[in-house]
């Protein structure tokens, strides 16, 4: 999955993000419980980034909802 920027959430409906974070949140698990399994991480900046992903996200929906 790519890695969304600021600008591409923020043009997004709020029902698209919220798609987009269960997108996202599901990729993490995914990859986490790889990790956790084989005990070796393959990729941990894409960990990394999925989680500044993700909270990119959140903050971004959190300040839509202030505007409404």
């Amino acid at each position: 999955m790519a890695i969304l920027r600021s600008k591409e959430i923020w043009e997004m409906e709020y029902e698209e993000i919220q798609e987009k974070l269960l997108e996202l949140k599901s990729e993490l698990s995914k990859n986490v419980s790889k990790s956790a399994a084989s005990g070796v991480v393959e990729n941990p900046g894409n960990i990394r980034e999925l989680k500044r992903t993700i909270a990119r996200v959140l903050t971004i929906m959190n300040e839509k909802e202030k505007e409404n």
